[in-house]
């Protein structure tokens, strides 16, 4: 089994060891600068050769060749966190072809496992971690991207889930990881434990494929996801402040190469107290000089109220935690994961909430794959749901569209019990009554898609209103009941039954009161290939 971490700064691949019993992160070459870094770390990047074609250059190679430097519309970076999001503006042609996050990052994933498999021709099952955060669009996106590879089994794992299991602590811990990478913040309280006995295994897997992996010959495990909470905030918000600093204060044009000088300090301040970066041209002989202390970093950081935003998340999800009887002081571990987690001043916040002898920050970049790798030894994940599905209705009070909840967060899944909606027609002899079902958000910042220049790049924004990502609405996917005879006004004609099958998608069942007939059964809204 191999497991990947697809970062928004940078991805990790692992692999479970059959001789030695341990997971082992591994290099594809030409991808991840190998004999520069431990572990091996893919940049997360595409520069597009031909659009037409599908032909792309990804990861360390980008960087090799100097491409991500450029004021160039074929250069992609925080793929991940444009999946998905609202794009502001028109998209790139390229070659004659539109381009979107979307597409961007499926040369990207594509590529990489192509590689894969060339290097390891009998990969069958695989493992992708997601951020607590995603919604059903950007899985469906990963099941779109896998369909057309020789992999028989893709399964889904929340990355902070994955990195409570790849620190490899006992039965019986409670675990709180802070997951925060280059492009989202995500908090997760996970307990391992064991079930006793032989009995059957509580879990549920995020999962989809054409068969299931043998059960493992070891007793199983658990984890029990107790509370998460995530938001669009990350190392690339920082690396963008730093730039707006450097405009501000030296008067340079924002650029790509400012951006990367800009993540080069970032990190720098991560293993000393000042640092500089300088960037000469040969040819133009313009020179890019930045320069920031460890101090100064913090006070952005504060002015940005990156703090504040610390302090709501983590509230979020021990509020969740607080419902289910789990106080602060009963959490036995913190677990600190990705690169800007390593900023001094995060762990020096996580210090001052937890005390210092509960924090772990050792493993900040292989803890998720190596993590994701267990579902293959015996360990079963029960989850819940993050966000509520619900039904979109119009609001005659201020004549606009909203939403109604119908399976609400904090559902665990499968649902043993389906939720319930009667409808009745609004015309008279309507011929048929449809639905808008939607995935509902919390209310929290989201991600734009937008132009700066002739690059497509993303930001964060807060949004003030609940974020819903449509399921069905199309016109060829929004009629759930065809009415013979007609509908009429005045009385109830279908039940609508709701439930959340194992995969976490959401089904529906539909009974016409006036006939007795069943017009849907199980009938899948979002349906993976």
């Amino acid at each position: 089994m191999y497991a990947i971490d697809f970062g928004t700064s940078n991805t990790v691949i692992s692999r479970w060891n059959a001789a030695t019993q341990q997971p082992e992160t591994i290099a594809l070459p030409g991808l991840a600068l190998a004999l520069a870094q431990n572990p091996p770390l893919i940049p997360s990047l595409v520069y597009v050769q031909d659009a037409a074609a599908g032909t792309v250059m990804v990861g360390q190679s980008v960087r090799d060749r100097g491409l991500d430097v450029r004021q160039d519309a074929r250069f992609f970076q925080t793929i991940k966190r444009g999946i998905g999001a609202e794009v502001l503006g028109f998209l790139p042609e390229l070659d004659g072809r539109t381009v979107n996050f979307e597409q961007v990052g499926a040369w990207f994933l594509a590529t990489v496992l192509q590689q894969l498999l060339r290097q390891d021709p009998t990969l069958q099952s695989l493992v992708i971690t997601v951020p607590v955060d995603s919604f059903e669009a950007y899985r469906l996106w990963l099941a779109q991207v896998c369909e057309s590879l020789a992999i028989e089994q893709v399964r889904l794992l929340d990355e902070p889930t994955a990195a409570a299991l790849g620190y490899g602590m006992a039965p019986g811990s409670t675990l709180l990881v802070l997951d925060f990478g280059g492009g989202t913040l995500d908090w997760s309280l996970v307990q391992l434990e064991r079930p006793v006995g032989g009995t059957k295994p509580l879990g549920f897997l995020l999962k989809w494929g054409v068969q299931t992996l043998k059960e493992s010959a070891q007793q199983p495990r658990v984890a029990r996801v107790l509370a998460k909470a995530g938001r669009m905030l990350g190392g690339s918000d920082i690396d963008q402040w730093i730039v707006d600093e450097a405009v501000r204060q030296q008067g340079v044009m924002a650029s790509p190469l400012l951006l990367r000088l800009a993540e080069r300090l970032k990190i720098q301040l991560s293993h000393q107290t000042e640092a500089t970066e300088a960037y000469f041209d040969d040819e133009t002989l313009d020179s890019i000089d930045l320069s920031m202390s460890r101090d100064r970093l913090q006070l952005l950081l504060q002015e940005q109220g990156f703090f504040q935003q610390l302090d709501a998340s983590l509230q979020q999800v021990l509020q969740q935690a607080k419902r289910k009887g789990l106080e602060a002081d009963d959490i036995d571990a913190v677990l600190l994961v990705g690169g800007t987690s390593q900023i001094p001043a995060v762990q020096q916040w996580v210090r001052q909430q937890f005390p210092s002898e509960k924090v772990r920050s050792d493993r900040p970049f292989e803890a998720i794959a190596h993590g994701a790798l267990q579902l293959s030894q015996g360990m079963q994940v029960k989850d819940y749901l993050y966000h509520s599905y619900g039904v979109r209705y119009w609001d005659r009070r201020n004549a606009c569209h909203a939403w109604h909840p119908i399976v609400n967060e904090g559902q665990p899944y499968p649902m043993e019990k389906p939720a319930e909606l009667i409808l009745g027609a609004s015309l008279e002899n309507q011929p048929s009554i449809e639905l808008v079902l939607g995935e509902l958000g919390i209310e929290t910042q989201r991600t734009e898609v937008f132009f700066e220049g002739d690059r497509l790049i993303t930001r964060s924004s807060s949004s003030g209103k609940p974020l819903v990502k449509p399921l069905n609405d199309r016109d060829d996917a929004r009629s759930i009941a065809q009415l013979s005879p007609p509908g009429q006004p005045g009385s109830d004609r279908i039940k609508v039954l709701f439930t959340v099958d194992g995969d976490r998608f959401l089904r529906i069942t539909v009974e016409d009161l006036f006939t007795g007939d069943t017009l849907l059964t199980n009938q899948p809204v979002v349906q993976l290939s």
